[in-house]
Protein backbone atom coordinates (compact mmCIF):
# COMPACT_ATOMS: atom_id res chain seq x y z
CA UNK A 1 0.00 0.00 0.00
CA UNK A 2 1.86 3.22 -1.33
CA UNK A 3 1.34 6.52 0.27
CA UNK A 4 1.29 9.61 -1.71
CA UNK A 5 4.09 11.81 -0.63
CA UNK A 6 5.32 14.77 -2.37
CA UNK A 7 9.30 14.26 -2.79
CA UNK A 8 11.63 16.87 -2.01
CA UNK A 9 15.28 16.95 -1.80
CA UNK A 10 17.05 14.31 0.28
CA UNK A 11 14.47 11.97 -0.74
CA UNK A 12 15.03 8.41 -2.07
CA UNK A 13 12.97 6.79 -4.73
CA UNK A 14 12.16 4.41 -2.25
CA UNK A 15 11.63 6.26 0.44
CA UNK A 16 11.19 9.60 1.87
CA UNK A 17 13.86 11.26 4.40
CA UNK A 18 12.46 11.28 8.15
CA UNK A 19 13.09 14.50 9.59
CA UNK A 20 13.57 15.92 13.24
CA UNK A 21 14.93 12.81 14.82
CA UNK A 22 16.12 13.03 18.04
CA UNK A 23 20.22 13.55 18.05
CA UNK A 24 20.77 9.77 19.28
CA UNK A 25 18.94 8.22 16.48
CA UNK A 26 20.72 10.61 13.76
CA UNK A 27 24.08 9.61 15.90
CA UNK A 28 23.50 6.18 15.68
CA UNK A 29 23.54 5.60 11.83
CA UNK A 30 26.99 7.04 12.31
CA UNK A 31 28.39 5.78 14.95
CA UNK A 32 26.61 2.16 13.91
CA UNK A 33 26.64 2.42 10.46
CA UNK A 34 25.88 -1.22 9.22
CA UNK A 35 22.62 -2.89 9.67
CA UNK A 36 24.43 -5.84 10.65
CA UNK A 37 25.78 -4.03 14.19
CA UNK A 38 22.95 -3.23 15.31
CA UNK A 39 20.48 -6.12 15.05
CA UNK A 40 18.20 -6.95 17.75
CA UNK A 41 16.59 -10.56 18.04
CA UNK A 42 13.82 -11.80 19.92
CA UNK A 43 11.81 -15.03 19.60
CA UNK A 44 8.39 -15.39 20.92
CA UNK A 45 5.91 -18.16 21.27
CA UNK A 46 2.65 -17.19 19.46
CA UNK A 47 -0.86 -19.52 20.59
CA UNK A 48 -2.51 -19.72 17.27
CA UNK A 49 -5.04 -22.32 18.90
CA UNK A 50 -8.01 -19.51 17.59
CA UNK A 51 -6.02 -19.08 13.96
CA UNK A 52 -5.67 -22.59 13.35
CA UNK A 53 -9.48 -23.03 14.06
CA UNK A 54 -10.53 -19.70 11.94
CA UNK A 55 -8.34 -21.14 9.50
CA UNK A 56 -9.66 -24.42 9.38
CA UNK A 57 -12.85 -22.69 8.39
CA UNK A 58 -11.69 -21.11 5.82
CA UNK A 59 -10.01 -23.90 3.44
CA UNK A 60 -13.62 -25.40 4.26
CA UNK A 61 -15.01 -22.37 1.91
CA UNK A 62 -12.67 -22.55 -0.57
CA UNK A 63 -10.85 -26.17 -1.40
CA UNK A 64 -9.12 -24.95 -4.44
CA UNK A 65 -6.66 -23.58 -2.58
CA UNK A 66 -5.22 -23.50 1.32
CA UNK A 67 -5.21 -20.64 3.31
CA UNK A 68 -2.03 -21.51 5.62
CA UNK A 69 -0.51 -20.39 8.59
CA UNK A 70 2.27 -18.50 6.66
CA UNK A 71 -0.16 -16.69 4.54
CA UNK A 72 -1.37 -15.34 8.10
CA UNK A 73 1.76 -14.51 9.35
CA UNK A 74 2.32 -12.49 6.65
CA UNK A 75 -0.88 -10.22 6.81
CA UNK A 76 -0.54 -9.81 10.47
CA UNK A 77 2.74 -8.40 9.88
CA UNK A 78 1.63 -6.66 7.38
CA UNK A 79 -1.06 -5.31 9.28
CA UNK A 80 0.75 -4.84 12.35
CA UNK A 81 3.35 -2.47 9.97
CA UNK A 82 0.78 -0.06 8.75
CA UNK A 83 0.01 0.52 12.40
CA UNK A 84 3.51 1.00 13.52
CA UNK A 85 5.28 3.36 10.62
CA UNK A 86 8.84 2.82 12.68
CA UNK A 87 8.84 -0.67 11.59
CA UNK A 88 8.77 0.41 7.96
CA UNK A 89 12.11 2.64 8.12
CA UNK A 90 15.16 1.63 7.42
CA UNK A 91 18.86 3.75 7.41
CA UNK A 92 21.27 3.31 4.39
CA UNK A 93 23.39 6.15 3.61
CA UNK A 94 23.83 7.17 7.06
CA UNK A 95 20.31 8.62 6.78
CA UNK A 96 16.71 7.43 7.90
CA UNK A 97 14.12 6.46 5.52
CA UNK A 98 10.28 5.67 5.85
CA UNK A 99 8.86 3.67 2.91
CA UNK A 100 6.55 4.61 0.98
CA UNK A 101 4.49 1.02 1.03
CA UNK A 102 4.94 -1.78 2.67
CA UNK A 103 6.16 -5.01 1.27
CA UNK A 104 6.58 -8.50 2.48
CA UNK A 105 9.18 -10.84 0.89
CA UNK A 106 9.80 -14.32 1.39
CA UNK A 107 11.83 -17.17 -1.08
CA UNK A 108 9.93 -19.75 -2.78
CA UNK A 109 11.72 -23.13 -3.19
CA UNK A 110 10.81 -24.25 -7.53
CA UNK A 111 11.15 -27.53 -5.87
CA UNK A 112 11.64 -29.90 -2.59
CA UNK A 113 14.96 -31.20 -3.01
CA UNK A 114 18.45 -30.02 -1.93
CA UNK A 115 19.62 -28.61 -5.48
CA UNK A 116 16.18 -26.78 -6.51
CA UNK A 117 16.59 -22.95 -7.31
CA UNK A 118 14.83 -20.03 -5.05
CA UNK A 119 12.57 -17.69 -6.07
CA UNK A 120 11.90 -14.36 -5.00
CA UNK A 121 8.58 -13.63 -4.08
CA UNK A 122 7.14 -10.02 -2.68
CA UNK A 123 3.53 -8.85 -1.54
CA UNK A 124 2.32 -5.45 -1.60
CA UNK A 125 -0.83 -5.25 0.15
CA UNK A 126 -3.42 -2.40 -1.16
CA UNK A 127 -5.79 -0.58 1.21
CA UNK A 128 -8.79 -3.68 0.43
CA UNK A 129 -7.10 -6.41 0.79
CA UNK A 130 -8.07 -9.12 2.94
CA UNK A 131 -6.62 -12.55 4.09
CA UNK A 132 -8.68 -13.83 1.43
CA UNK A 133 -7.03 -11.90 -1.67
CA UNK A 134 -3.46 -12.03 -0.06
CA UNK A 135 -3.96 -15.75 0.72
CA UNK A 136 -4.84 -16.22 -3.19
CA UNK A 137 -1.97 -14.16 -4.32
CA UNK A 138 0.50 -15.89 -2.51
CA UNK A 139 -0.64 -18.95 -3.82
CA UNK A 140 -1.19 -18.28 -7.43
CA UNK A 141 2.61 -16.87 -7.50
CA UNK A 142 4.29 -19.72 -5.95
CA UNK A 143 2.49 -22.27 -8.09
CA UNK A 144 3.29 -20.08 -11.12
CA UNK A 145 7.58 -20.44 -10.01
CA UNK A 146 7.04 -23.98 -9.39
CA UNK A 147 5.95 -24.33 -13.04
CA UNK A 148 9.52 -23.25 -14.36
CA UNK A 149 13.01 -25.05 -12.89
CA UNK A 150 14.89 -21.94 -13.40
CA UNK A 151 14.31 -18.08 -13.67
CA UNK A 152 11.77 -16.63 -16.21
CA UNK A 153 12.29 -12.98 -15.65
CA UNK A 154 13.14 -10.44 -12.89
CA UNK A 155 15.44 -9.97 -10.32
CA UNK A 156 16.59 -13.65 -10.32
CA UNK A 157 17.04 -13.47 -13.63
CA UNK A 158 19.52 -9.83 -13.49
CA UNK A 159 20.87 -11.90 -10.57
CA UNK A 160 21.77 -15.23 -12.63
CA UNK A 161 23.10 -12.36 -15.38
CA UNK A 162 25.52 -10.89 -12.71
CA UNK A 163 26.40 -14.38 -11.97
CA UNK A 164 27.94 -15.08 -15.11
CA UNK A 165 30.20 -12.12 -15.65
CA UNK A 166 34.17 -13.31 -14.50
CA UNK A 167 34.97 -12.53 -11.23
CA UNK A 168 37.65 -9.69 -12.08
CA UNK A 169 35.09 -8.17 -13.79
CA UNK A 170 31.83 -8.51 -11.54
CA UNK A 171 34.57 -7.21 -8.38
CA UNK A 172 33.97 -3.94 -9.52
CA UNK A 173 31.04 -4.12 -10.94
CA UNK A 174 29.48 -5.57 -7.43
CA UNK A 175 31.16 -2.65 -5.64
CA UNK A 176 29.52 0.28 -8.07
CA UNK A 177 26.53 -1.34 -7.12
CA UNK A 178 26.64 -1.42 -3.27
CA UNK A 179 28.08 2.18 -3.58
CA UNK A 180 25.21 2.96 -5.87
CA UNK A 181 22.99 1.42 -2.92
CA UNK A 182 24.83 3.85 -0.14
CA UNK A 183 23.17 6.85 -2.24
CA UNK A 184 20.12 5.45 -3.08
CA UNK A 185 20.88 5.32 -7.25
CA UNK A 186 20.29 2.03 -7.91
CA UNK A 187 18.13 1.32 -10.90
CA UNK A 188 14.64 -0.01 -10.27
CA UNK A 189 16.06 -3.15 -12.11
CA UNK A 190 17.88 -3.90 -9.17
CA UNK A 191 16.02 -2.93 -6.90
CA UNK A 192 12.24 -4.20 -7.94
CA UNK A 193 11.42 -7.43 -6.25
CA UNK A 194 14.51 -7.96 -4.50
CA UNK A 195 13.53 -9.08 -0.94
CA UNK A 196 16.60 -6.86 0.25
CA UNK A 197 14.80 -3.50 -0.56
CA UNK A 198 11.16 -5.20 1.19
CA UNK A 199 9.57 -3.64 4.14
CA UNK A 200 9.56 -7.40 5.79
CA UNK A 201 11.58 -10.73 4.63
CA UNK A 202 10.44 -13.88 5.99
CA UNK A 203 11.43 -17.33 5.92
CA UNK A 204 8.67 -20.21 6.08
CA UNK A 205 11.26 -22.90 8.31
CA UNK A 206 7.92 -24.36 9.18
CA UNK A 207 7.05 -25.85 5.83
CA UNK A 208 10.70 -27.63 6.32
CA UNK A 209 10.10 -29.26 9.52
CA UNK A 210 12.99 -26.98 11.55
CA UNK A 211 12.07 -24.34 14.12
CA UNK A 212 12.19 -20.63 14.23
CA UNK A 213 15.81 -19.19 14.30
CA UNK A 214 18.07 -16.62 14.32
CA UNK A 215 18.42 -15.07 10.83
CA UNK A 216 20.91 -11.76 10.37
CA UNK A 217 19.92 -8.95 8.69
CA UNK A 218 21.81 -7.36 5.52
CA UNK A 219 23.68 -4.61 5.06
CA UNK A 220 23.19 -4.50 1.36
CA UNK A 221 19.80 -2.92 0.72
CA UNK A 222 16.87 -1.57 2.95
CA UNK A 223 15.53 -4.71 4.43
CA UNK A 224 15.93 -3.90 8.46
CA UNK A 225 12.98 -6.75 9.92
CA UNK A 226 13.56 -10.39 9.43
CA UNK A 227 11.20 -12.99 10.30
CA UNK A 228 11.68 -16.91 11.23
CA UNK A 229 8.35 -18.80 11.42
CA UNK A 230 9.05 -22.44 13.26
CA UNK A 231 6.36 -25.20 13.44
CA UNK A 232 3.73 -25.36 15.03
CA UNK A 233 3.41 -27.73 18.74
CA UNK A 234 1.37 -27.85 21.67
CA UNK A 235 2.13 -26.33 24.46
CA UNK A 236 0.78 -25.41 27.97
CA UNK A 237 -0.55 -21.83 28.89
CA UNK A 238 -1.64 -20.37 31.51
CA UNK A 239 -5.54 -19.03 30.55
CA UNK A 240 -6.64 -15.67 31.52
CA UNK A 241 -8.84 -17.18 33.67
CA UNK A 242 -5.59 -18.84 35.94
CA UNK A 243 -6.51 -22.16 34.47
CA UNK A 244 -4.32 -24.46 32.61
CA UNK A 245 -4.88 -25.55 28.71
CA UNK A 246 -2.66 -27.31 26.27
CA UNK A 247 -2.68 -24.51 23.14
CA UNK A 248 -1.31 -25.10 19.67
CA UNK A 249 1.49 -22.73 19.31
CA UNK A 250 4.48 -21.09 17.34
CA UNK A 251 7.90 -20.02 17.64
CA UNK A 252 8.48 -16.56 15.91
CA UNK A 253 11.95 -15.08 15.32
CA UNK A 254 12.30 -11.60 14.95
CA UNK A 255 15.59 -9.69 13.62
CA UNK A 256 15.35 -5.85 13.84
CA UNK A 257 17.76 -2.63 13.24
CA UNK A 258 17.39 -1.31 16.30
CA UNK A 259 18.05 2.12 14.69
CA UNK A 260 15.03 2.62 13.40
CA UNK A 261 13.03 1.72 17.00
CA UNK A 262 13.75 1.22 20.33
CA UNK A 263 12.72 -2.40 21.89
CA UNK A 264 9.82 -0.54 23.84
CA UNK A 265 8.23 -0.02 20.39
CA UNK A 266 9.28 -3.90 18.91
CA UNK A 267 7.77 -6.07 21.64
CA UNK A 268 4.64 -3.32 21.52
CA UNK A 269 4.43 -3.79 17.48
CA UNK A 270 4.71 -8.18 18.37
CA UNK A 271 1.90 -7.68 20.72
CA UNK A 272 -0.38 -6.13 18.10
CA UNK A 273 0.55 -9.56 15.87
CA UNK A 274 -0.41 -11.18 19.13
CA UNK A 275 -3.83 -9.41 19.19
CA UNK A 276 -4.27 -10.45 15.34
CA UNK A 277 -3.92 -14.30 16.22
CA UNK A 278 -6.24 -14.47 19.04
CA UNK A 279 -8.61 -12.49 16.94
CA UNK A 280 -8.49 -13.65 13.60
CA UNK A 281 -11.80 -12.74 12.32
CA UNK A 282 -9.83 -9.28 11.49
CA UNK A 283 -7.79 -10.52 8.40
CA UNK A 284 -11.56 -11.11 7.05
CA UNK A 285 -11.35 -6.98 7.32
CA UNK A 286 -9.68 -4.36 4.79
CA UNK A 287 -6.24 -4.43 5.19
CA UNK A 288 -6.12 -0.75 6.22
CA UNK A 289 -9.19 -1.06 8.91
CA UNK A 290 -6.96 -0.87 12.32
CA UNK A 291 -6.75 -3.69 14.41
CA UNK A 292 -8.24 -2.13 17.33
CA UNK A 293 -5.70 -3.17 19.48
CA UNK A 294 -4.99 -1.15 22.88
CA UNK A 295 -1.71 0.25 23.58
CA UNK A 296 -2.21 0.36 27.58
Amino acid sequence: MAKKIKRSFGDRRDGHRVKNLPGLNVIFGHIMPYRTEAEVWMQQEFDITELLQYIEKKNAEHPNYKTTIFHCVVFAIAKMVNERPKMNRFIQGRTTYERDEISMSFMAKRRFSDGAEEAFMMIVPKEDDTIDTISHKIYGDVQEVRKHEHSTGGIDAVVDGFAKIPRLLLMPIASAVRTLDFWGLNPSALTEGDANYSTCLLSNLGSIQCPSVYHHLNNYGTNSFMVTVGTIHKAERIMPDGTKQIRDVVDIGATLDERIADGFYFARSLKVVEHIFANPELMDKPFAEPSGFKYE
